[in-house]
Protein backbone atom coordinates (compact mmCIF):
# COMPACT_ATOMS: atom_id res chain seq x y z
CA UNK A 1 0.00 0.00 0.00
CA UNK A 2 2.74 2.44 0.95
CA UNK A 3 4.71 1.59 -2.19
CA UNK A 4 1.63 2.12 -4.35
CA UNK A 5 0.94 5.55 -2.85
CA UNK A 6 4.58 6.55 -3.26
CA UNK A 7 4.59 5.47 -6.88
CA UNK A 8 1.37 7.36 -7.56
CA UNK A 9 2.71 10.51 -5.91
CA UNK A 10 5.96 10.43 -7.89
CA UNK A 11 4.00 9.89 -11.09
CA UNK A 12 2.01 13.09 -10.61
CA UNK A 13 5.01 15.18 -11.64
CA UNK A 14 7.39 12.99 -13.63
CA UNK A 15 9.03 16.01 -15.25
CA UNK A 16 8.55 19.68 -16.09
CA UNK A 17 8.01 20.24 -19.81
CA UNK A 18 9.62 23.19 -21.54
CA UNK A 19 7.48 25.39 -23.82
CA UNK A 20 7.60 24.42 -27.48
CA UNK A 21 7.62 28.06 -28.62
CA UNK A 22 9.51 31.10 -27.39
CA UNK A 23 7.94 33.85 -29.50
CA UNK A 24 4.90 34.85 -31.51
CA UNK A 25 4.74 36.71 -34.81
CA UNK A 26 2.29 39.58 -35.22
CA UNK A 27 2.64 40.45 -38.88
CA UNK A 28 6.23 41.61 -39.40
CA UNK A 29 6.76 41.98 -35.64
CA UNK A 30 8.23 39.10 -33.66
CA UNK A 31 7.55 39.23 -29.92
CA UNK A 32 9.73 37.06 -27.70
CA UNK A 33 8.25 35.75 -24.46
CA UNK A 34 11.64 36.40 -22.84
CA UNK A 35 11.12 40.12 -23.43
CA UNK A 36 7.53 39.97 -22.20
CA UNK A 37 8.67 38.38 -18.94
CA UNK A 38 11.22 41.14 -18.41
CA UNK A 39 8.74 43.90 -19.25
CA UNK A 40 6.13 42.39 -16.92
CA UNK A 41 8.70 42.27 -14.13
CA UNK A 42 9.66 45.91 -14.71
CA UNK A 43 6.00 46.97 -14.55
CA UNK A 44 5.43 45.12 -11.27
CA UNK A 45 8.62 46.62 -9.80
CA UNK A 46 7.60 50.14 -10.85
CA UNK A 47 4.13 49.88 -9.30
CA UNK A 48 5.41 48.41 -6.04
CA UNK A 49 8.27 50.91 -5.79
CA UNK A 50 5.89 53.79 -6.47
CA UNK A 51 3.57 52.63 -3.69
CA UNK A 52 6.45 52.33 -1.22
CA UNK A 53 8.01 55.68 -2.16
CA UNK A 54 4.65 57.45 -1.99
CA UNK A 55 4.02 55.97 1.44
CA UNK A 56 7.36 57.38 2.52
CA UNK A 57 6.21 60.86 1.45
CA UNK A 58 7.62 61.16 -2.06
CA UNK A 59 5.78 62.66 -5.00
CA UNK A 60 3.53 60.22 -6.85
CA UNK A 61 5.15 58.45 -9.79
CA UNK A 62 8.53 60.12 -9.30
CA UNK A 63 9.76 56.54 -9.79
CA UNK A 64 8.95 56.91 -13.51
CA UNK A 65 11.44 59.75 -13.84
CA UNK A 66 14.13 57.66 -12.18
CA UNK A 67 13.34 54.58 -14.27
CA UNK A 68 13.60 56.55 -17.51
CA UNK A 69 17.35 56.58 -16.84
CA UNK A 70 17.82 53.45 -14.76
CA UNK A 71 16.07 50.87 -16.96
CA UNK A 72 17.79 51.57 -20.32
CA UNK A 73 21.23 51.84 -18.69
CA UNK A 74 20.57 48.62 -16.75
CA UNK A 75 19.68 46.72 -19.94
CA UNK A 76 22.77 47.98 -21.77
CA UNK A 77 25.07 47.04 -18.89
CA UNK A 78 23.33 43.68 -18.50
CA UNK A 79 24.11 42.81 -22.10
CA UNK A 80 27.68 44.11 -21.92
CA UNK A 81 28.32 42.08 -18.75
CA UNK A 82 26.97 38.93 -20.38
CA UNK A 83 29.09 39.36 -23.51
CA UNK A 84 32.24 40.12 -21.51
CA UNK A 85 31.78 37.01 -19.36
CA UNK A 86 31.09 34.82 -22.44
CA UNK A 87 33.75 36.04 -24.85
CA UNK A 88 34.39 32.55 -26.21
CA UNK A 89 30.78 32.26 -27.34
CA UNK A 90 30.66 35.58 -29.18
CA UNK A 91 34.25 35.83 -30.45
CA UNK A 92 35.34 32.18 -30.75
CA UNK A 93 35.97 30.27 -33.99
CA UNK A 94 32.99 30.32 -36.32
CA UNK A 95 31.15 32.96 -34.28
CA UNK A 96 29.27 35.95 -35.61
CA UNK A 97 29.94 38.85 -33.25
CA UNK A 98 28.87 41.88 -35.26
CA UNK A 99 26.26 41.03 -37.92
CA UNK A 100 22.84 41.62 -36.31
CA UNK A 101 21.08 39.88 -39.22
CA UNK A 102 22.69 36.54 -38.34
CA UNK A 103 22.14 34.53 -35.13
CA UNK A 104 24.62 34.81 -32.27
CA UNK A 105 25.69 38.44 -32.59
CA UNK A 106 26.47 40.63 -29.59
CA UNK A 107 23.40 42.70 -30.49
CA UNK A 108 20.93 39.78 -30.45
CA UNK A 109 19.55 40.39 -26.98
CA UNK A 110 16.24 38.88 -28.15
CA UNK A 111 18.00 35.49 -28.24
CA UNK A 112 18.66 35.74 -24.51
CA UNK A 113 21.80 36.71 -22.74
CA UNK A 114 21.58 39.47 -20.17
CA UNK A 115 23.21 39.30 -16.75
CA UNK A 116 21.54 40.52 -13.59
CA UNK A 117 24.80 41.69 -12.04
CA UNK A 118 25.46 43.84 -15.08
CA UNK A 119 21.91 45.15 -14.75
CA UNK A 120 22.54 45.96 -11.08
CA UNK A 121 25.68 47.93 -11.95
CA UNK A 122 24.01 49.84 -14.77
CA UNK A 123 20.76 50.22 -12.86
CA UNK A 124 22.58 51.62 -9.82
CA UNK A 125 24.31 54.18 -12.03
CA UNK A 126 21.05 55.11 -13.74
CA UNK A 127 19.17 55.27 -10.44
CA UNK A 128 21.86 57.52 -8.95
CA UNK A 129 21.55 59.87 -11.91
CA UNK A 130 17.75 59.72 -11.67
CA UNK A 131 17.83 60.49 -7.97
CA UNK A 132 20.13 63.46 -8.60
CA UNK A 133 17.63 64.66 -11.18
CA UNK A 134 14.49 64.22 -9.05
CA UNK A 135 15.96 65.01 -5.62
CA UNK A 136 15.08 61.63 -4.11
CA UNK A 137 17.64 60.16 -1.72
CA UNK A 138 19.44 57.31 -3.48
CA UNK A 139 19.23 54.94 -0.51
CA UNK A 140 15.54 55.73 0.00
CA UNK A 141 14.89 54.73 -3.59
CA UNK A 142 17.05 51.61 -3.26
CA UNK A 143 15.10 50.46 -0.20
CA UNK A 144 11.76 51.13 -1.91
CA UNK A 145 12.94 49.20 -4.97
CA UNK A 146 14.35 46.11 -3.22
CA UNK A 147 11.24 43.86 -2.96
CA UNK A 148 9.96 44.85 -6.39
CA UNK A 149 13.36 44.19 -7.93
CA UNK A 150 13.63 40.65 -6.61
CA UNK A 151 10.03 39.93 -7.72
CA UNK A 152 10.92 41.23 -11.19
CA UNK A 153 13.90 38.90 -11.25
CA UNK A 154 11.63 35.98 -10.39
CA UNK A 155 9.32 36.88 -13.26
CA UNK A 156 12.23 37.31 -15.65
CA UNK A 157 13.40 33.75 -14.95
CA UNK A 158 10.34 32.44 -16.78
CA UNK A 159 11.94 33.91 -19.88
CA UNK A 160 14.80 31.42 -19.44
CA UNK A 161 12.20 28.66 -19.28
CA UNK A 162 10.70 29.75 -22.61
CA UNK A 163 14.20 29.94 -24.13
CA UNK A 164 15.19 26.54 -22.67
CA UNK A 165 18.42 27.97 -21.25
CA UNK A 166 20.37 28.26 -18.00
CA UNK A 167 19.27 24.87 -16.71
CA UNK A 168 21.23 22.76 -14.24
CA UNK A 169 22.90 19.39 -14.07
CA UNK A 170 21.21 16.13 -15.14
CA UNK A 171 18.79 14.75 -12.56
CA UNK A 172 16.31 11.95 -12.04
CA UNK A 173 14.15 13.98 -9.64
CA UNK A 174 10.41 14.00 -10.46
CA UNK A 175 10.59 17.74 -11.16
CA UNK A 176 13.41 17.42 -13.68
CA UNK A 177 13.22 19.81 -16.62
CA UNK A 178 12.74 18.57 -20.18
CA UNK A 179 15.03 20.26 -22.72
CA UNK A 180 14.52 19.83 -26.46
CA UNK A 181 17.47 18.93 -28.66
CA UNK A 182 19.58 20.21 -30.24
CA UNK A 183 20.70 22.57 -27.49
CA UNK A 184 24.31 23.78 -27.30
CA UNK A 185 24.26 23.71 -23.47
CA UNK A 186 23.57 19.94 -23.29
CA UNK A 187 26.85 18.07 -22.70
CA UNK A 188 27.87 15.66 -25.44
CA UNK A 189 27.09 12.02 -24.70
CA UNK A 190 23.97 12.41 -22.60
CA UNK A 191 21.17 10.10 -23.74
CA UNK A 192 17.92 11.43 -25.17
CA UNK A 193 15.29 12.04 -22.53
CA UNK A 194 17.79 13.25 -19.91
CA UNK A 195 16.19 15.63 -17.44
CA UNK A 196 17.92 18.63 -15.90
CA UNK A 197 17.71 20.66 -12.70
CA UNK A 198 15.12 23.47 -13.21
CA UNK A 199 17.34 26.23 -11.86
CA UNK A 200 14.92 28.85 -13.17
CA UNK A 201 12.23 27.45 -10.87
CA UNK A 202 14.55 27.25 -7.86
CA UNK A 203 15.40 30.92 -8.32
CA UNK A 204 11.74 31.91 -8.78
CA UNK A 205 10.83 30.33 -5.44
CA UNK A 206 13.93 31.73 -3.70
CA UNK A 207 13.31 35.25 -5.00
CA UNK A 208 9.65 35.31 -3.99
CA UNK A 209 10.63 34.17 -0.50
CA UNK A 210 13.25 36.92 -0.51
CA UNK A 211 10.63 39.54 -1.34
CA UNK A 212 8.57 38.40 1.65
CA UNK A 213 11.64 38.53 3.90
CA UNK A 214 12.59 42.04 2.74
CA UNK A 215 9.06 43.34 3.31
CA UNK A 216 8.89 41.75 6.76
CA UNK A 217 12.29 42.82 8.10
CA UNK A 218 11.87 46.29 6.61
CA UNK A 219 8.63 46.78 8.51
CA UNK A 220 9.55 44.89 11.66
CA UNK A 221 12.86 46.69 12.22
CA UNK A 222 12.15 49.93 10.27
CA UNK A 223 15.21 49.44 8.09
CA UNK A 224 16.24 52.57 6.20
CA UNK A 225 19.38 54.17 4.74
CA UNK A 226 19.83 51.35 2.20
CA UNK A 227 19.63 48.48 4.67
CA UNK A 228 16.64 46.84 2.95
CA UNK A 229 18.62 46.90 -0.29
CA UNK A 230 21.52 45.35 1.59
CA UNK A 231 19.23 42.50 2.70
CA UNK A 232 18.23 42.07 -0.94
CA UNK A 233 21.87 41.82 -2.05
CA UNK A 234 22.71 39.22 0.58
CA UNK A 235 19.57 37.13 0.02
CA UNK A 236 19.65 37.14 -3.77
CA UNK A 237 23.40 36.58 -4.03
CA UNK A 238 23.44 33.76 -1.47
CA UNK A 239 20.88 31.87 -3.53
CA UNK A 240 22.66 32.71 -6.75
CA UNK A 241 25.86 31.08 -5.47
CA UNK A 242 23.96 27.78 -5.21
CA UNK A 243 21.98 27.98 -8.47
CA UNK A 244 25.00 29.13 -10.44
CA UNK A 245 27.09 26.26 -9.11
CA UNK A 246 24.76 23.62 -10.55
CA UNK A 247 24.24 25.24 -13.95
CA UNK A 248 25.96 23.64 -16.94
CA UNK A 249 25.71 26.39 -19.58
CA UNK A 250 29.07 27.67 -20.84
CA UNK A 251 30.80 30.23 -18.64
CA UNK A 252 34.28 31.60 -18.10
CA UNK A 253 36.03 30.03 -15.10
CA UNK A 254 38.24 31.97 -12.67
CA UNK A 255 40.15 30.03 -10.00
CA UNK A 256 37.81 27.07 -10.44
CA UNK A 257 34.55 29.04 -10.09
CA UNK A 258 32.16 30.45 -12.66
CA UNK A 259 32.36 34.21 -13.07
CA UNK A 260 28.82 34.66 -11.77
CA UNK A 261 29.68 32.71 -8.61
CA UNK A 262 32.41 35.25 -7.93
CA UNK A 263 29.93 38.05 -8.68
CA UNK A 264 27.45 36.50 -6.22
CA UNK A 265 30.11 36.19 -3.53
CA UNK A 266 30.95 39.85 -4.05
CA UNK A 267 27.22 40.65 -3.81
CA UNK A 268 26.98 38.98 -0.39
CA UNK A 269 30.07 40.82 0.86
CA UNK A 270 28.83 44.15 -0.53
CA UNK A 271 25.40 43.69 1.05
CA UNK A 272 26.91 42.96 4.45
CA UNK A 273 29.25 45.96 4.10
CA UNK A 274 26.37 48.31 3.20
CA UNK A 275 24.32 47.11 6.16
CA UNK A 276 27.18 47.50 8.65
CA UNK A 277 28.42 50.87 7.35
CA UNK A 278 24.95 52.41 7.13
CA UNK A 279 24.05 51.12 10.59
CA UNK A 280 27.10 52.85 12.03
CA UNK A 281 26.66 56.08 10.07
CA UNK A 282 22.92 56.55 10.62
CA UNK A 283 21.36 55.78 14.00
CA UNK A 284 18.02 57.50 13.46
CA UNK A 285 15.39 57.52 10.76
CA UNK A 286 15.71 59.30 7.44
CA UNK A 287 14.48 62.88 7.86
CA UNK A 288 12.84 62.85 4.41
CA UNK A 289 12.78 60.80 1.21
CA UNK A 290 14.21 63.89 -0.48
CA UNK A 291 17.69 65.30 -0.43
CA UNK A 292 18.01 68.49 1.66
CA UNK A 293 16.37 71.40 -0.13
CA UNK A 294 14.77 69.23 -2.84
CA UNK A 295 11.38 68.54 -1.24
CA UNK A 296 8.37 68.62 -3.56
CA UNK A 297 6.47 71.91 -3.39
CA UNK A 298 3.57 70.93 -5.63
CA UNK A 299 0.24 70.95 -3.72
CA UNK A 300 -1.26 67.49 -3.42
CA UNK A 301 1.84 65.87 -4.89
CA UNK A 302 2.63 63.95 -1.72
CA UNK A 303 0.28 61.23 -0.57
CA UNK A 304 1.83 59.59 2.48
CA UNK A 305 -0.06 57.76 5.19
CA UNK A 306 1.60 58.37 8.54
CA UNK A 307 5.00 60.02 8.06
CA UNK A 308 5.84 59.49 11.74
CA UNK A 309 6.29 55.82 10.93
CA UNK A 310 9.26 56.64 8.70
CA UNK A 311 10.44 60.18 9.55
CA UNK A 312 11.96 61.45 12.79
CA UNK A 313 9.38 64.02 13.97
CA UNK A 314 10.51 64.23 17.58
CA UNK A 315 11.20 67.61 19.18
CA UNK A 316 14.80 68.82 18.75
CA UNK A 317 16.92 68.72 21.91
CA UNK A 318 16.85 71.82 24.08
CA UNK A 319 19.84 74.16 23.79
CA UNK A 320 21.19 76.99 25.89
CA UNK A 321 20.37 79.47 23.12
CA UNK A 322 16.80 80.06 24.27
CA UNK A 323 14.72 82.97 23.10
CA UNK A 324 13.09 85.26 25.59
CA UNK A 325 9.38 85.35 26.20
CA UNK A 326 9.16 88.69 24.44
CA UNK A 327 9.77 86.99 21.13
CA UNK A 328 6.65 86.27 19.10
CA UNK A 329 5.92 84.04 16.16
CA UNK A 330 2.99 83.21 13.95
CA UNK A 331 2.11 80.08 12.07
CA UNK A 332 3.04 79.97 8.43
CA UNK A 333 0.22 80.54 5.98
CA UNK A 334 -0.87 77.31 4.34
Amino acid sequence: MTFALSSAASGVLASIPSPSISYIDLGPLRIHFYALCIVAGIIVAVFLTNARLTRRGAEKWVVIDICLLAVPIAIVFARIYHVVTHLGFYFGPGSNPWNPLQPGSVWAIWEGGIAIYGALIGGALGAWLGCRWTGIRFWTFADALAPGLIIAQAMGRFGNWFNQELFGQPTDLPWGLEIARPNPAIPIGLPDGTLFQPTFLYEVVWNLLGAAVILWVGTRFTLQWGKQFAVYLVWYSAGRIVWESIRIDPSDIILGLRTNVWAAIFGVVLGIAIFVVQSRRHHGLEPSPYQPGRESKAPGAVDSTDPSDFVDVSEPPATNDTVGTSATSSPATK
